[in-house]
């Protein structure tokens, strides 16, 4: 039997960036993992899962969770490391 941390194994994917994705799509974890499979592999995929840790990161500093908040930080930067077509542009 596949277990979630094979799945997340064959992904480019931590499984924080998985459980991330799960939590801002409502979505089981095995979900997710297939989710963001996917996006990685689109033309704006890894944008769309920079937005969706970003909007995890607000909703935690919205909460005044600062620790949660700052994990959030952390797993973004890395993210943006490991993902650098995800990077934010400026507008022209």
């Amino acid at each position: 039997m596949i277990s979630l941390a094979d799945l997340i194994g064959f992904c480019d994917l931590t499984p924080d960036e998985v459980q991330a994705i799960a939590e801002h799509e409502n979505i089981a974890e095995t979900t997710a993992v297939m989710l963001g499979c996917h996006l990685l592999q689109s033309e704006r995929g890894c944008e769309q899962i920079r937005d969706m840790l970003v909007d995890n990161m607000r909703a935690a500093v919205r909460q005044r969770n600062v620790p949660r908040a700052r994990h959030r930080v952390a797993m973004l930067r890395h993210f943006l490391h490991e993902h650098p077509g995800a990077a934010f542009r400026q507008a022209a």
